[in-house]
C-alpha cells in the first residue's frame, strides 16, 4: 500500500470521529450510563482482569451497582463528592463508577500522598465522605483527626489481590472506618434509576495534579469531557474494538489512564488487563500471557521498557496500538524496530486542557494533530514573558519554530478549569485576536513539524515545558532534547536535564543528574568524547551529577524541583559532581577550590 492510500484509508476511518461533537450540558450522557450501556451490550463478555480474577461485563456492572447502592445507603447523594484513595484494583474502578452512577463526583487522590498534601485534596475537593482501601489506611490514620469528616464518613475496602502484602493485610476495618465489604453482598445488583437522569455538565471527577512545585490542584472533570475525550481516544487513537484487550498499568488516578485507558473500554466494550503498577521486567510476559493488543503509556515508563534486555517474550508480541504521551524520539525508534509496534498514536493534553492532539496518521515522532483553534507565540526565555509587538498583540512564531502553546477556548472546546477560580483564570489569556476572545495558555513549547503527506493536516512535535526550557549563551536549550542525546551514551541509565545558575554568568547553565547502567562506573573520558561530539557547545550540560537512582513521579516523570535547588552545591549533596570548565573538552571532579570560585564568581563563564 503507498503512503497517500494508508493516509486516505487512516483518515476516511477517522472522519466520523473527527467530526464528533461533545454532548450538550444538558444532555442526560454521563459516564455512568456509558458503562451501564456497554456492560448491557456486552455482558458476557470479558470486562476486566486482575490479580487472578476475572469479570465478565454483567458481572462487573452487577459489582458497581452492589458499590453504588451501598454508597447511596451511606448518604451519598447526587452532587457530593467522595474522595478515593486505593491503588489500582477492581474495587477501586467499581467505587469510581459507582459515583459515576450515583451523580456523586470522584475526587481520585494520588496513592503516594501522605500528611498536609493528603489533608489539602480531601479540603480543596470538599470531599464529604472518603473511601480508602486497606492497602492505604495507615496515610488516613496519620490525618484522620484534622480531617471535617466525621467517623463514620471513612469507608474502607477490604484488598482482596494477590499482590497485597502481609502488611497491607489488616484483621478488619478500623473502629472509626465503614467496613462496605461487610454489607456489599446484601446489595442490590439492579441498575440505579438517577443514573439515566445524569446531564453531560455535571462533575464526573477531580483529576489532582502532581503538586510538584506546590500543593495539588483540582482540574475539574464533567461527565461532558471524559466522554468527549473517550470517543476520539477508542476510534481515532486506538481504533478499539471489543475483542481488544488493553494493557494498563499507569494510576488510574491519572487522567491518562482513566481517559485513554478506562475510557476507552467503556466505549469499545474493550476488556481490560489492570495491573496494580508497572513492571518492566513482568510486562512482555504478561502481554503474551494475556494477548493484549492496545498499551497505555507514558514516555518515561517506555524508556525503562527500552532499557531491559531482549527477551524471548517481546517477539511477536501482539501489541497492535499504544496510546499516550511524551514518547521521545530516541524511544520511539525503539517501540518501532525492536518491538515491531505497528501504530504508535502519541496523544497530546492536560487533565484541565480544553482540547488534545492525537497522532492520527501514524506519522512517527509527533503529537499528530487537532481540530481546535491554536496559536503557537514567541517566548523570551530571558524575561521569561510572552513577546508583544508595538501594536500589543502577541508575536506568533515561524512555521517550525518553537512557540508557546495557546488553545482557543469556543463553545466546542470549553475550559472547565480547577475547583479554584483564581488559578484556573491564571491560565487564560483574552484579547489575543479580538477583544474579549478567550484562549487557554498550556505552558508548553511545541512546534510544527513536516511529516509528509498528511492531506493538508498540520502536525506538531512536543518540545518542552515552560520551566523544562532555559537560555544559556543566548540560546535557548530544551532539557528534554538534551536528556535524550545523553540517553544514548553507552554508560547512561537516564539522564534528567534542568538549569542551574551560575553568579556573573546570564542564563542558566546546564545540568544532568544520570543514572548509569547497572554495574557500570563512570568514565569522564568516554563520556566527554560522546558529549563533545554529539552536542554543540551550548547544548553541553556544565554539571554532570551522578545518581545511584532517579527520581521520579508514580507516572514515571522525572523530579526536577529539588535537583534544581540542590543544583552543584558540593556542601549539601553527596553524590559526585562533575564540571565542564570554560574552555575544557573534558568532565573533571567539582572539587572545594572551584567550586568556591563559582559561587564567588571567579569562573570564566
Amino acid at each position: 500500500m503507498t503512503e497517500f492510500s494508508r493516509v486516505i484509508r487512516d483518515l476516511v476511518s477517522v472522519l466520523p470521529a473527527i467530526a464528533y461533537r461533545p454532548p450538550k450540558d444538558d444532555e442526560k450522557k454521563s459516564l455512568g450510563r456509558l458503562f451501564q450501556e456497554t456492560a448491557q451490550r456486552y455482558q458476557d463478555k470479558p470486562a476486566i482482569i486482575f490479580e487472578g480474577r476475572e469479570l465478565s461485563w454483567g458481572e462487573f456492572n452487577a459489582l458497581v451497582n452492589r458499590f453504588a447502592h451501598a454508597l447511596k445507603s451511606q448518604g451519598v447523594k447526587r452532587g457530593d463528592c467522595v474522595g478515593l484513595l486505593m491503588e489500582n484494583r477492581i474495587e477501586m474502578l467499581a467505587c469510581f463508577i459507582a459515583l459515576a452512577k450515583l451523580g456523586a463526583a470522584t475526587g481520585l487522590i494520588n496513592t503516594s500522598l501522605k500528611g498536609r498534601a493528603l489533608i489539602h485534596c480531601m479540603n480543596i475537593t470538599n470531599s464529604i465522605k472518603c473511601i480508602v482501601g486497606e492497602e492505604l489506611i495507615e496515610s488516613i490514620t496519620e490525618v484522620k483527626d484534622e480531617l471535617p469528616l466525621a467517623d463514620n464518613d471513612f469507608i474502607w475496602v477490604k484488598d482482596e489481590g494477590q499482590a497485597a502484602t502481609a502488611a497491607d493485610k489488616q484483621s478488619g476495618a478500623p473502629k472509626w472506618a465503614v467496613d462496605v465489604m461487610a454489607v456489599l453482598e446484601k446489595m442490590p445488583t439492579d441498575n440505579l434509576p438517577e443514573t439515566l437522569d445524569i446531564r453531560a455538565g455535571e462533575k464526573a471527577c477531580y483529576i489532582l495534579t502532581s503538586g510538584t512545585t506546590g500543593l495539588p490542584k483540582a482540574a475539574l472533570i464533567l461527565h461532558r469531557r471524559y466522554l468527549s475525550a473517550a470517543e476520539p481516544y477508542s476510534r481515532i487513537a486506538f481504533r478499539a474494538k471489543q475483542t481488544d484487550r488493553i494493557y494498563l498499568c499507569l494510576p488510574l488516578y491519572h487522567f491518562t489512564g482513566l481517559g485513554p485507558g478506562v475510557g476507552t473500554s467503556l466505549y469499545s466494550g474493550a476488556s481490560i488487563f489492570l495491573r496494580r503498577r508497572f513492571s518492566a521486567s513482568q510486562f512482555w510476559p504478561e502481554v503474551q500471557e494475556h494477548q493484549t493488543t492496545l498499551f497505555v503509556y507514558v514516555g518515561e515508563l517506555c524508556r525503562y521498557l527500552a532499557a531491559q534486555k531482549e527477551s524471548q517474550h517481546e517477539r511477536n508480541n501482539p501489541i497492535q496500538t499504544m496510546v499516550g504521551n511524551g514518547l521521545r524520539p530516541d524511544v520511539w525508534d525503539v517501540f518501532r524496530q525492536r518491538f515491531k509496534i505497528p501504530r504508535i498514536s502519541e496523544m497530546y493534553g492536560s487533565s484541565e486542557g480544553n482540547a488534545i492532539f492525537i497522532n492520527l496518521l501514524n506519522k512517527d515522532k509527533t503529537i499528530g494533530t487537532t481540530s481546535a483553534d491554536i496559536l503557537l507565540v514567541k517566548y523570551d526565555f530571558d524575561a521569561d514573558e510572552m513577546v508583544y509587538d508595538k501594536k500589543g498583540k502577541l508575536l506568533e512564531v515561524q512555521k517550525g519554530e518553537p512557540g508557546v502553546l495557546l488553545m482557543k477556548i469556543d463553545e466546542r472546546f470549553k475550559f472547565d478549569g480547577y475547583n479554584d477560580k483564581k488559578a484556573s483564570n491564571s491560565k487564560i489569556i483574552t484579547g489575543v485576536r479580538k477583544k474579549n476572545d478567550r484562549w487557554f495558555n498550556t505552558g508548553d513549547v511545541i512546534k510544527q513539524v513536516d511529516v509528509g503527506f498528511a492531506l493538508g493536516l498540520a502536525h506538531y512535535e512536543f518540545v518542552d515545558r515552560l520551566g523544562d526550557t532555559f537560555r544559556w549563551r543566548s540560546e535557548n536549550v530544551s532539557t528534554n532534547e538534551v536528556g535524550e542525546a545523553l540517553n544514548g551514551n553507552a554508560q547512561v541509565e537516564m539522564a534528567n536535564v534542568y538549569g542551574v545558575q551560575i553568579p556573573n554568568a546570564e542564563g542558566r547553565a546546564g545540568m544532568a543528574a544520570i543514572t548509569l547502567k547497572p554495574g557500570v562506573e563512570f568514565d569522564a573520558n568516554e563520556f566527554s568524547t560522546f558529549v563533545m561530539n554529539e552536542m554543540p557547545a551550548f547544548a553541553r550540560p556544565v554539571f554532570i551529577r551522578i545518581q545511584p537512582a532517579a527520581e521520579t513521579t508514580v507516572t514515571f516523570k522525572l523530579f526536577k524541583a529539588n535537583l534544581r535547588k540542590q543544583a552543584y552545591n558540593i556542601d549539601e549533596i553527596d553524590d559526585v559532581v562533575y564540571v565542564l570548565k570554560p574552555r575544557s573538552s573534558v568532565y573533571e571532579v567539582l572539587d572545594n577550590d572551584f567550586y568556591r570560585a563559582i559561587i564567588s564568581g571567579q569562573h570564566g563563564y
